[in-house]
């Protein structure tokens, strides 16, 4: 099996609960917790990808994604192709890019919804739909992150529940408001042969203060859906039924 550490987090445009801008703080929270692959939202756009470009250079990862058409973007250590930017309608953004590990490849999408729970259930149906979720050439296992922006219970919450699978979370997987978190707001789905083997809040002290939102880090498996089947030696030369 594959392995690889995930990251979603939405770091409020590098604003911290001190109402301080320092993206370098944000840099050392994603190193604490050493992913492989970030996913980010709520990235400052007035300055076209300067923020997502300062992280990449410190970190030493790739960057994916332009903030010209959201505020979500990667970063990681593996190459990703096909990144593609979506809109789901009342500033909800979806990135897509796909990412091959040992010979295996995972959808990626990242997502940042509304809190307003009419625009978020729109948000969620155009996530679900043809273009992106429902695509009939999505057939590659399936990570669903981002910031769902929903307190106890939210607009959309029982279509995704439906159509997907919740990731693993730790016991107690709240993540907003990063002070004192109360909701679970950041987390992940899935879709296809993924596997949570680890979930993480990262609680340290600078996490607490760099964004308004906590980082949680999914380590995932990637399970290979190939199945063999044990022939017995053929007898003979004549063929014979495998058992199953």
């Amino acid at each position: 099996m594959t392995t690889v550490r995930i990251m979603t987090y939405n770091i409020h445009r590098a604003i911290g609960v001190d109402g301080r801008v320092d993206p370098g703080r944000i840099a050392e929270v994603i190193a604490e917790a050493a992913p492989d692959i970030v996913a980010l939202q709520d990235m400052d756009r007035s300055g076209g990808n300067g923020q997502l470009d300062f992280l990449g250079a410190r970190l030493g990862m790739e960057t994916f994604g332009t903030l010209n058409s959201g505020s979500c973007a990667f970063l990681s250590y593996y190459p990703l192709k096909g990144v593609m930017a979506y809109g789901l309608g009342e500033e909800g953004c979806c990135v897509r890019a796909d990412a091959t590990l040992s010979g295996k490849r995972i959808h990626l999408f990242n997502v940042r919804l509304s809190a307003d729970s009419v625009k978020r259930r729109l948000q969620v149906a155009s996530l679900l739909g043809p273009d992106l979720l429902g695509h009939c050439r999505l057939s590659c296992p399936t990570l669903i992150l981002g910031d769902f922006a929903d307190h106890w219970v939210g607009g959309g919450n029982m279509a995704l529940n439906m159509e997907l699978q919740r990731a693993r979370r730790p016991l107690w997987g709240a993540t907003y408001p990063a002070r004192m978190p109360l909701f679970g707001r950041d987390r992940a789905y899935l879709k296809g042969d993924l596997r949570v083997v680890e979930s993480t809040v990262n609680r340290s002290a600078l996490a607490r203060v760099a964004s308004t939102h906590l980082p949680i880090t999914y380590t995932i498996q990637v399970v290979d859906p190939r199945q063999y089947l044990h022939v017995r030696k053929m007898k003979n030369n004549r063929m014979e039924v495998a058992p199953g």
